[in-house]
């Protein structure tokens, strides 16, 4: 009797005890119930096989990432929890342990979301873990922002390999959510409107020209307020659905003085604005000033309602909109993507002109120096976006819009899944590029395919399925977003031998002047080694050419290798820094460092005030400092249109070397830190957010580096496997 009360006892006190460490959220592995493929709570994102495995760092469990063969793609293992908390900081820590893992990285992931929109991102893919590494411990901070609603933790594996991951932690403020209390947060009145989450109910079934004219004039006024309005900036305006409850009655006005009665009055209905004694005039030596010639051409009435407004408008925090502190582009929150809606109705769809416009018009720091006025750009594409009859055709007219910004930032970079299936799920084993003005072969993805293609390295593609490259330009190049012609014919390059189909018919020349024709086969991406841009490498980032000449790639370069770079090329000829990639680490300021003897500025940047919406204004120079040693030898750097974004910075800092020439052909032209735009249907698209610009005020953008000597590849130099850049810059550093 007494043994099994003893027995009865040890069994209360472990489930007591269990019951009492019970956690809130599964972080481990261990809960795994019998059947299920991952444990409670955790879900599957990317394509990769997910499993849970023996092999643990604590415990039994833990979950587990495998690529496919390809290793083209990327799987994550993740878990979502409900961001009741307040705090300044978040921090996820975790163990990982990977095996083989290339063409990519592991790492763990945090993203806080709020509204539909990502807050708060990292995974880690800067560090570049790759390899084979035993258990360790890994951790990432973020800012904790206010609007946070959801946070998702996970571990992510990109490429090729195997990742292991357990133990995870997540702290707000350095306390484990675990055992942190929650709050009920307190909702704007924006996040409390739900009217038309299932749609606008806007049916406009023609617009004449005069009407298009009104709604244009509406997305200007629609625009102004929501950057403007102090109510609207304190979040109690969903201001999204504000114009559908007001665009019925507007479209029904009958005559000019009608219209404008209407906006004011609807202006009126928002509550009362204060005077503003913080408001200042526009800098008088701003980068940038505010465009309001247009409120100038209203009516008397409407234009005193505007600019009082505009004189008494928010300071300081706003609710759609906020400026990076650290870098100083705007950062658009609070924007619902609507990712529910793939085909938005009518209403929605002209809030995505509407959006998209006036966040160029006020935060785009590179406005001035499109081809083409944006002023324009209202009215044109209002009935396009109105009349987009399908999902496909709402893509494309949103990317052609996206594009007339000349931006190579700016793309469709999430919910272009009807494009993808009109640009071809199928691919040819050709990679190729444009050299002298001609689509030409220059490597093959799968070597071993190369004999079934029939095209030798440097053969010329003249036409696809009967049409001229020429004429496929044409006709494509408007879905391709750029900054410059050299960096569009990058991107639609690697899109010509893509089709639907499982062949293409190529017209190509030789190198024996001869004209062929032939059908080349295509395969599913996930059946080739396809690579975007150039050629992945795992070799060293640094080794030594022949005459004493140091050569570094910044295209896998780690922390751990700029010392190293420093000592062993100290006494060389010359270095050459090969840039025609993106780096893989930041190092403008490490490695920057080593080619200058002083202090030398070589970069400042233009940044958005957000209390005066549309005024840009100019940061000092930004240096590079000497720290130990200054290279004496000559460096030369290589660019081409692959160089983009950091590599174009990175470029920069190196130009203030010393004795740099900078060698190659014109870049990418899009530099600055990024901001992201969410538009309706779920679109995830970018824009430049800041101006880089030298020191004496000479753009970037655009432009991309000038290179001090101009070398491109020819068909010749293809046809024989030279680099010519490389052999250039030999001959640059030799020559005394």
């Amino acid at each position: 009797m007494k043994k099994i009360l003893i027995t009865s006892l040890a069994i209360l006190f472990l489930h007591f005890s269990y019951a009492q460490t019970k956690e809130k959220y599964n972080l481990g592995f261990e809960d795994h119930a019998k059947g299920k493929s991952l444990s409670d709570g955790w879900i599957k994102w990317g394509n990769y096989e997910l499993v849970i495995d023996a092999d643990a760092h604590s415990g039994k469990k833990s979950g587990k990432i495998i690529s496919d063969e390809s290793g083209s793609s990327f799987g994550s293992i993740a878990y979502r929890i409900p961001a009741n908390y307040e705090g300044k900081k978040i921090k996820l820590e975790g163990f990982m342990k990977i095996r083989n893992v290339e063409k990519g990285f592991a790492g763990l992931l945090l993203r806080v979301d709020g509204d539909g929109s990502s807050l708060a991102f990292d995974n880690m893919q800067n560090q570049q873990i790759t390899g084979t590494k035993e258990w360790a411990k890994y951790s990432i901070t973020l800012d904790y922002p206010k609007e946070a609603e959801k946070i998702f933790i996970a571990g992510i594996l990109s490429g090729r390999g195997e990742a292991w991951f357990d133990d995870f932690t997540l702290s707000i403020d350095g306390k484990n959510v675990q055992t942190l209390k929650e709050v009920e947060k307190e909702l704007p009145k924006a996040k409390l409107d739900k009217e038309f989450d299932k749609g606008s109910l806007i049916d406009i079934s023609y617009v004449s020209p005069e009407k298009v004219d009104d709604l244009a004039l509406l997305g200007r006024v629609w625009g102004f307020l929501k950057y403007h309005h102090p109510e609207i900036a304190k979040g109690n305006h969903n201001w999204d659905y504000e114009l559908f409850r007001f665009l019925p009655k507007y479209i029904k006005a009958q005559n000019n003085s009608e219209r404008d009665q209407l906006i004011i009055d609807w202006i009126e209905s928002l509550g009362k604005i204060e005077l503003c004694k913080k408001c200042k005039p526009t800098n008088e030596i701003a980068a940038l000033k505010p465009d309001l010639k247009w409120v100038y051409n209203q009516s008397d009435a409407l234009k005193e309602k505007l600019f009082y407004v505009y004189n008494n408008r928010a300071q300081g925090k706003q609710y759609y909109v906020q400026v990076d502190p650290n870098i100083g582009n705007a950062i658009f929150k609070n924007e619902n993507p609507y990712t529910k809606m793939t085909y938005p109705d009518q209403g929605f769809r002209l809030l995505s002109v509407y959006r998209y416009w006036n966040m160029i018009h006020y935060f785009f720091p590179n406005k001035h120096l499109m081809d083409d006025d944006w002023n324009t750009k209202l009215a044109d594409y209002i009935p396009k976006f109105l009349n987009a009859k399908d999902e496909l055709a709402y893509e494309l007219v949103a990317i052609q819009l996206i594009g007339d910004i000349q931006d190579t930032h700016a793309n469709i970079w999430r919910g272009a899944d009807k494009i993808n299936e009109w640009k071809g799920n199928n691919f040819s084993p050709l990679a190729v590029r444009f050299v002298e003005d001609n689509l030409v072969v220059t490597d093959y993805y799968n070597p071993e395919l190369k004999g079934e293609t029939g095209l030798q390295i440097g053969d010329i593609i003249n036409k696809i399925n009967g049409k001229s490259i020429k004429e496929l330009i044409k006709e494509k190049s408007k879905y391709y977003p750029a900054s410059n012609v050299a960096s569009m014919l990058r991107d639609i390059s690697a899109d010509l031998l893509r089709s639907n189909k499982n062949q293409l018919n190529v017209e190509f020349t030789t190198a024996d002047s001869k004209t062929v024709s032939k059908s080349i086969k295509l395969y599913p991406s996930d059946s080739l080694n396809l690579y975007h841009w150039y050629k992945p490498s795992k070799e060293k980032s640094y080794k030594m050419l022949e005459n004493n000449i140091g050569y570094i790639t910044l295209q896998n370069i780690k922390e751990e290798d700029i010392p190293v770079i420093k000592s062993e090329f100290i006494d060389t000829k010359g270095i050459i820094i090969d840039i025609r990639n993106y780096p893989s680490t930041f190092v403008p300021f490490s490695l920057g460092s080593y080619f200058v003897s002083s202090p030398t500025p070589f970069v400042k940047f233009t940044s958005v005030n957000i209390d005066n919406p549309g005024e840009f204004t100019f940061t000092d120079n930004l240096k590079v400092a000497n720290s130990g040693k200054t290279y004496k030898g000559k460096l030369v750097v290589l660019v081409n249109e692959l160089s983009q974004s950091q590599a174009e910075y990175t470029s920069m800092a190196f130009r203030a070397g010393d004795n740099t020439t900078v060698i190659g052909s014109t870049t990418a032209g899009a530099d600055g830190n990024v901001s992201s735009i969410f538009l309706p249907g779920g679109l995830k698209t970018m824009i430049s957010g800041i101006g880089i610009l030298y020191p004496d005020g000479k753009e970037t953008q655009r432009i991309g580096i000038v290179p001090d000597i101009e070398v491109k590849p020819t068909i010749k130099g293809i046809r024989a496997g030279k680099d010519e850049l490389l052999e250039k810059a030999i001959e640059v550093i030799l020559k005394q």
